[in-house]
């Protein structure tokens, strides 16, 4: 495997692993309104492939956000515990938006990088015609 090509998916592992990522985010943000829902979150894993010399990176365990979530008095409501909490869920917008946008640009720095190796391999390439 040439250099570009070792270049090119280890950018396109990223990018795969981000566009996971969001998601996750999604899913997230989806369900902020949703009594007792935990937020999800994710790690990120780097593989090298000593066989091919190849590195990727790779989404890692998913597990639920420990945060603490909010209780509100309300026995009326269908969920509510014997005492008559209501046990909301843990997700923060903000905070979500702010993984949104982080993936965001680490997906795009991912087509950066394939857009620049590109670039080089048609140099190198152009050189080689002369």
């Amino acid at each position: 495997m040439n250099p570009f090509e070792k270049i090119s998916a280890l950018a396109v592992s990223g990018m795969q692993a981000q566009a996971q990522r969001m998601q996750v985010v999604s899913e997230n943000i989806a369900n902020v309104d949703t009594h007792g829902y935990q937020r999800k979150l994710v790690t990120f894993n780097s593989v090298y492939d000593r066989a091919t010399g190849e590195s990727r990176l790779e989404i890692g365990r998913q597990y639920l956000d420990p945060a603490p979530r909010e209780t509100v008095f309300d026995p009326s409501h269908p969920f509510a515990d014997e005492k008559g909490y209501v046990t909301m869920s843990n997700v923060s917008v903000m905070t979500e938006f702010a993984d949104a946008r982080e993936a965001t640009r680490s997906y795009d720095a991912g087509l950066q990088v394939l857009q620049q190796a590109r670039e080089m391999y048609t140099s190198l390439l152009d050189i080689l015609k002369r």
